[in-house]
C-alpha cells in the first residue's frame, strides 16, 4: 500500500480503515465511505490550520465593517481574487484606526474555515498598513484635521510659561528614564523648584486613560505648570499621547502644559496641543526651570545696575536739594526786604499819626495828676496844678486865673 499524508480528521478515518482491512482481509467490493456534511467541513478546517502556517498577505481594503460585537469583518483583495478576513474583538481594540475602503494593508493571521458556513477566512491579529505606520498615521491624521477645526492646536491660544515657578507637575513613568532626567535637570538648575510627580503608565491600553487623569489633578493641586514626559520609542509605543482624551485633558488644563514627548523626531498629538512643545524630556525641563548660573549672573547684573542707578539718583537729588535750597534763601532774602520796607512804610505811617510827632514839632500836652488830656479852659482853674508832657521831658506847672477868650479881648 502507498503511503499518504495524513492531516487530522483523515488522517484518523483513514487509519480505521487500513485497521478494518488488515482484519478482516480485503474486500472485494469496499463499501464507499459516506461524510457528513460537518465532518467534511471540519476536516478541511483542520486540514488548513494544520498544513498552513500563520503568514501575512497583502491586498486592498474592502467592505471593512466593524459588528456591534467589537469584531471586524472584510475582505482583501487584489487584481484576480480576494479573501474574507475576520479581526476578533480583542484584537480589533488595537487597530488604532479603522483602514479606509481601497486602502492598501497587510494583515498576519492563520486561515481556517467556517464549518457553519463552509467557508475559509483568514483570522487575522494584526492589519497594518502596507508602509509600517499606515493605520497609525490614518488615525493621528483624522484626529488632528478634528482637532484643529475646534482651534485646539491654534498657537493663539498657547499659554505663556512663568520666568519663575515653584511647583512643577510631572505626568511620567516612575521608573523611566524621562522623570531622571527631569529631576536631574532641576536639581542643577533650579534647587530651590519643587515637583510634584503623578505616576502613570506611558504605553498600553491604560496610558492614555492615566495621562489624562494626572494631567487634570495635578491642575487643580494649584502647580505652577505641568510637564508630560516620555523617552522614545515606535510610534505604537507613543500612542498614548496621541489619544483624544489626552489632547482634550491638555486644552482643558487650568495651567500651562509642556510636553517633551520622545526624541526630536518625534510629533504627537499631545505635543501639538500642548501650550510649549520640547523636543526631550530634557528641553522640557529646562522650559520650565531658570537657569541657576544664568539667575546668578542676572542678579549681579541687575544689583551693579541697581547700584549705579541709585548713585546717580542720589546725585541727581543733592544737586535738586542745593538748588532748591539756594532757592529758598535767595526767597527768604527776598521776602525778608519785602516785609523790612512794608515795616519801614507803616512805621512812617504810625509816626505821623503819634502824638509825640506832634510834641517834636513845638507842641505840648497838659496832663492833669490822673494823666488826663486836659483839653478845655475850664479844665484850668486858678491854682490847678497839672503837668505839661514835651517832646523831650515833662514839665510841672500850676494855673492861674484863666485868660478871657481872644474874641472877647478884642471887643473890649
Amino acid at each position: 500500500m502507498v503511503s499518504t499524508p495524513r492531516f487530522g480528521l483523515f488522517a484518523d478515518l483513514q487509519a480505521v480503515d487500513e485497521a478494518r482491512e488488515r482484519e478482516l482481509g480485503p474486500l472485494s467490493s469496499p463499501a464507499p465511505r459516506v461524510w457528513e456534511v460537518r465532518e467534511v467541513n471540519r476536516s478541511a478546517r483542520h486540514l488548513l490550520e494544520e498544513t498552513l502556517p500563520q503568514l501575512w498577505v497583502v491586498g486592498e481594503i474592502a467592505n471593512f465593517r466593524r459588528q456591534r460585537s467589537g469584531h471586524c469583518y472584510f475582505t482583501l483583495r487584489d487584481g484576480s481574487a480576494q479573501l474574507p478576513c475576520v479581526i476578533f474583538r480583542r484584537d480589533a481594540e488595537r487597530l488604532p484606526a479603522d483602514p479606509e475602503e481601497g486602502m492598501r494593508v497587510r494583515a498576519f493571521g492563520g486561515l481556517t474555515l467556517y464549518e457553519a458556513r463552509g467557508a475559509y477566512q483568514l483570522v487575522a491579529s494584526r492589519v497594518e498598513g502596507e508602509e509600517r505606520d499606515g493605520t497609525w498615521k490614518l488615525a493621528f491624521d483624522r484626529l488632528l484635521a478634528r482637532l484643529e477645526a475646534e482651534g485646539l492646536t491654534d498657537p493663539v491660544r498657547k499659554r505663556p510659561l512663568l520666568a519663575f515657578p515653584s511647583t512643577v507637575g510631572v505626568v511620567t513613568s516612575p521608573t523611566g528614564a524621562a522623570l531622571r532626567d527631569i529631576v536631574s535637570v532641576a536639581a542643577r538648575r533650579a534647587p530651590w523648584l519643587r515637583l510634584v510627580v503623578s505616576p502613570t503608565s506611558v504605553q498600553g491600553r491604560r496610558a492614555a486613560a492615566e495621562i489624562a487623569a494626572a494631567i487634570m489633578a495635578l491642575g487643580e493641586r494649584g502647580v505652577d505648570v505641568v510637564v508630560v514626559a516620555r523617552g522614545g520609542g515606535s510610534i505604537e509605543d507613543l500612542w498614548g499621547f496621541n489619544e483624544e482624551e489626552v489632547a482634550r485633558a491638555v486644552a482643558s488644563s487650568p495651567v500651562p502644559v509642556v510636553s517633551g514627548v520622545g526624541h526630536e523626531t518625534d510629533v504627537t498629538i499631545c505635543d501639538l496641543v500642548a501650550d510649549v512643545r520640547a523636543a526631550t524630556p530634557t528641553a522640557a525641563a529646562e522650559a520650565v526651570t531658570p537657569d541657576r548660573k544664568w539667575l546668578e549672573g542676572r542678579l549681579g547684573e541687575l544689583g551693579r545696575r541697581l547700584g549705579g542707578g541709585l548713585e546717580v539718583s542720589v546725585r541727581s537729588w543733592s544737586t535738586r536739594l542745593d538748588a532748591a535750597r539756594q532757592r529758598m534763601a535767595h526767597s527768604a532774602r527776598a521776602r525778608a526786604k519785602e516785609e523790612a520796607n512794608r515795616l519801614r512804610t507803616a512805621a512812617s505811617a504810625l509816626d505821623a499819626l503819634s502824638p509825640l510827632a506832634t510834641l517834636a514839632r513845638g507842641y505840648a500836652l497838659p496832663l492833669a495828676p490822673d494823666g488826663r488830656l486836659l483839653r478845655s479852659a475850664d479844665d484850668f482853674p486858678a491854682g490847678q496844678a497839672f503837668t505839661l508832657r514835651l517832646a523831650d521831658g515833662s514839665v510841672p506847672a500850676v494855673a492861674s486865673a484863666p485868660s478871657p477868650p481872644e474874641d472877647a479881648q478884642g471887643a473890649a
